[in-house]
């Protein structure tokens, strides 16, 4: 059994000032104000379109991440606005070598490893993991035999918001009453979003008493 930290990798190019330029092109049509654009004009525009609740016109650029983290995919395909491409434990067979003949589990970062506790948490994925195994080799199939895989299976879900569901996603699932796995991967990508699109995210709050030490790592992918 192989034990990660939860991780996020967004594609190269994924996010870029580009996107708030082609909001303000959009957004101007609604005024007929496309002459006021200059080169910095869009994160004013951004900005103030948003403070005015004309949110719509933000939907019209997206961005897609990839995240790895099952206990939390459960909470990210309820948002409705949105397309999901996931690693699909009906199909994908932990036996096989592909895989490592293992399967790999999330580290919960609220059990201190060598705690009783956590000492719990990995008995248990590891009886999963061994019953699952000897599922597979009594005949069933994988879609069958991960009725018994655990919670904190390791997982790969492709995400693309548009923007204006980013914003809902972030203010839902960045806040204290957010499960603690979740916030856990979604603050630092807040974060990351408000670094580089600041006009479009700067706006939304989080949990700042999350520990910073326990965010998941912000990968670029190609």
């Amino acid at each position: 059994m192989k034990i990660i930290k939860p991780f996020v990798v967004i594609p190269a190019g994924e996010l870029d000032l580009k996107k708030v330029q082609a909001i303000e092109q959009y957004g101007r049509i609604c005024y007929k104000s496309e002459d006021l654009i200059t080169a910095d004009s869009a994160e004013r525009f951004v900005t103030g379109i948003i403070k005015s609740g004309h949110e719509s016109v933000i939907e019209h650029e997206k961005a897609t991440v990839i995240t790895c983290d099952r206990g939390v995919t459960h909470e990210i395909v309820r948002h409705r606005i949105g397309s999901y491409s996931q690693e699909s434990t009906r199909y994908c067979n932990y036996s096989k070598e592909k895989f490592g003949q293992e399967i790999t589990v999330i580290e919960p970062y609220f059990y201190a490893d060598g705690s009783d506790i956590y000492d719990i948490w990995w008995a248990t994925c590891k009886i999963s993991e061994s019953n699952y195994m000897d599922m597979l080799k009594e005949g069933s199939t994988p879609q069958e035999a991960r009725s018994v895989l655990p919670n904190s299976l390791k997982t790969e879900i492709v995400v693309t918001f548009n923007m204006r569901e980013w914003r809902h996603f972030f203010k839902l699932r960045c806040s204290l009453k957010a499960h603690p796995q979740m916030r856990q991967v979604a603050i630092p990508l807040l974060l990351k979003f408000r670094e580089v699109l600041p006009a479009l995210f700067a706006d939304i709050d989080y949990d700042r008493n999350f520990p910073a030490e326990h965010y998941a790592e912000i990968r670029e992918g190609n």
